[in-house]
């Protein structure tokens, strides 16, 4: 039997099929959409959500049920151990937390519950981590140790191309969603640990992308006190907008010479409140065990 099993929800970008080849498990995040149930990756893609949205369809996001993620649990716990389970940031969703107490209740010394506030590709990169920690023979506790000592270790910039999203779900009011538009706003926000949150406005896109490029060398050299060059990784995000993401890609190849960055759907949990054309350049420090 193998030791430690790897768990992470599809709010990282990794793919049922991805989850497969890398030997991660990755739990479906459900949605309601117009009063019917859909999973992430399961029978939900992500050009089938943002059809979705612009059809204006009532979409709000959920969480595992307990249930569901008993059942996997106990499936995997057939074959390991333990398992390190890695779910979106608590501070942008309750199921970290009903995910701890059940593991709390039910599986002590088993399921290893880690609220290392990450959402998107630094939660994918968190999991990958943890992959390779426990390849390594680290223990459980020392895994989850590691995860939350580093857990403000990277940095998420996303400029917007719509404020639609954002007065749709009450997060700006109609007037400053109407005031925005008019001026042709491209809002920046980040998430930095729990929450996600407003960063700055450009008034172009070129404009928003350098705010995001300069934003994340700052966090380089003043947040993580100026990492050696190959001690972080650069990856970048979008919604449902490949052609401006492929671009966007090489602007940020550009200015951070060296570094191959990733580019990866956001995950639809972060999707549906922002909406489509939106990009995202992320930074995290590399872990070191």
């Amino acid at each position: 039997m193998s030791k430690i099993a790897i768990i992470t929800d599809s709010n990282s970008g990794i793919t049922q099929k991805q989850g497969e080849e890398l030997g991660i498990f990755v739990v479906p995040m459900p949605f309601m959409i117009n009063g019917e149930d859909f999973f992430e990756d399961i029978n939900l893609t992500q050009s089938q959500f943002y059809e979705k949205l612009a059809e204006d369809a009532s979409v709000s996001t959920s969480q595992p049920t307990p249930d569901s993620l008993m059942t996997l649990w106990d499936k995997v716990l057939k074959d390991y151990e333990q398992i390190i389970y890695i779910p979106m940031s608590s501070g942008l969703s309750s199921s970290c937390q009903n995910a701890y107490m059940l593991a709390q209740e039910e599986y002590e010394g088993k399921v290893f519950v880690i609220d290392n506030q990450r959402i998107s590709v630094t939660q994918r990169q968190s999991a990958l981590d943890a992959l390779e920690m426990a390849n390594a023979g680290l223990t459980s506790e020392e895994i989850k140790k590691k995860l939350l000592d580093t857990k403000l270790d990277s940095s998420i910039y996303i400029m917007l191309d719509t404020l639609h999203y954002l007065k749709k779900g009450g997060r700006i009011t109609p007037a400053a969603a109407a005031i925005g538009t008019l001026l042709r706003l491209k809002p920046v926000l980040q998430i930095q640990g729990e929450k996600l949150d407003a960063f700055a406005k450009a008034r172009t896109s070129a404009q928003g992308k350098s705010i995001m490029i300069n934003a994340i060398k700052a966090d380089i050299e003043n947040r993580f006190g100026g990492m050696e060059a190959g001690d972080f990784w650069i990856a970048g995000a979008y919604t449902n907008n490949l052609s401006a993401a492929t671009e966007w890609k090489k602007e940020v190849e550009e200015a951070f010479p060296g570094h191959q960055m990733r580019m990866d759907p956001l995950s639809l949990s972060v999707g549906c409140h922002i909406g489509p054309g939106a990009l995202a350049v992320t930074v995290t420090r590399k872990l070191h065990f």
